[in-house]
């Protein structure tokens, strides 16, 4: 006798517990009646009709997709690995579960494909200088078809771009001549700069009288400072001008 109320106990337990389920603050319950969608639990302590009922827990936290590098033959016919990284959440647990078998893998496999599809129709240089906006571009196009299945991508980003050793060694010398070149540029701009200079200086000597004697003595007086065995003293033209004239006529 006492073992049939153990009995009875113990099946009355198992009914409950089956009957009781807990849901944390981000998930949420899918409940199937009888193989039939019947409804979207929220968090806290919920019940169900055992046997009857299925619930199944859904996440909605943010989910990091790490995507394995890919091989891509960019527009310009250069082979490249890409990998990339995505963040995406379930926004409809219905969906999630009704129309797609696993929306982990599914976004997963769509994020390999669309990323091989998007970066086969850009150059190299795009590609390495406006990554934002590929990074954009991707996040639309998987976005747009997660959509149905109740799943949000929230951003994709470009992680690793691995080149072929010599399209390394053709990047650097490139951009080693850029910035050779960019050396001769404000070289050139400062050459310029400094004969402006020193043809506004010459009009300003050559306008003023007695600027060019105090040029002269200013130039004394620095060469009379350094320790020099030797020292030249240059004859002013101003001198000289009366003879040459003197000599024209």
């Amino acid at each position: 006798m006492l073992i049939n109320y153990a009995i009875a106990l113990a099946l009355l337990l198992i009914l409950v517990g089956s009957a009781v389920r807990i849901l944390l603050e981000y998930e949420r319950g899918v409940v199937f009646r009888l193989g039939r969608f019947a409804g979207v639990k929220g968090p806290g302590l919920r019940f169900i009709i055992p046997v009857v009922d299925k619930l199944v827990k859904v996440s909605l936290r943010t989910i990091v997709n790490d995507v394995p590098p890919q091989d891509v033959i960019t527009k310009d016919n250069v082979s490249i690995k890409v990998n990339a990284v995505t963040y995406f959440r379930v926004i409809s647990p219905d969906k999630a579960l009704i129309e797609v078998e696993n929306y982990l893998y599914a976004t997963s496999q769509l994020a390999q494909t669309t990323l091989r599809s998007i970066l086969g129709q850009v150059e190299l240089d795009e590609l390495l200088s406006h990554r934002e906006k590929i990074n954009m571009q991707l996040q639309e196009i998987l976005d747009r078809q997660t959509d149905p299945w109740g799943v949000k991508v929230s951003n994709v980003e470009i992680k690793h771009v691995d080149l072929p050793p010599e399209m390394q060694r053709a990047m650097a010398r490139q951009a080693e001549a850029e910035r050779e070149r960019r050396s001769k540029v404000i070289h050139a701009e400062g050459e310029f700069q400094a004969s402006q200079k020193l043809a506004d200086a010459a009009r300003v000597i050559s306008s003023v009288d007695g600027t060019l004697q105090l040029r002269f003595l200013q130039t004394l007086t620095e060469i009379a400072t350094e320790k020099n065995s030797t020292i030249l003293f240059p004859i002013p033209i101003d001198l000289v001008k009366p003879f040459l004239k003197k000599g024209d006529a």
